[in-house]
Formats: C-alpha cells, structure tokens, sequence
C-alpha cells in the first residue's frame, strides 16, 4: 500500500466518524473510522521509514591528484645548465 493509499484511509476513517451519522446493527461506525485512521497512520509512519533509507545519500567518489614536484634529470646536472 503506497502512501497514496494511506492517505485514502486516514480521509475514510476521518469522514466515518465525524461527517456520518449512519446506525448499523452491529456495526460501530466512530470505531470503524478510527479504526481505519490508525491504520493509515501507521502506514503512513511505514511507508516514510522505507523512503528515508531508499533515500541514503552516498558520498560521490574522491579523485586523488598526484603532483609531481620532484622532475628527475636523466642528464645527471642539477639545473640543466651544466652547474
């Protein structure tokens, strides 16, 4: 049940108890009514505690630059000119 569902509970539930004022025979319709807004409610609680860890933020990956300070002289000479 997706939260599209939950919601349709909780609006159910809220409209059987407080908008109706229907008599059924063995059938409590206030009870009924909450019954489906806790319902809902908990669905609603579940439903967001599965979003949030779908919604796990991951660290992009880190490059690593290696800068090369030290050129190495194949010619033997410090400085290029001989000194």
């Amino acid at each position: 049940m997706g939260l599209g569902g939950c919601i349709i509970l909780i609006a159910a539930g809220a409209i059987l108890t407080f908008a109706t004022d229907w008599d059924m025979q063995g059938v409590n319709l206030d009870l009924v009514g909450v019954i489906f807004m806790i319902v809902g409610l908990i669905g609603v609680a579940t439903f967001s505690s599965i979003a949030k860890r779908r919604r796990a933020v991951i660290a992009p990956p880190t490059t690593t630059v290696i800068d090369d300070q030290h050129h190495r002289n194949t010619t033997g000479y410090s400085d290029g000119y001989g000194g």
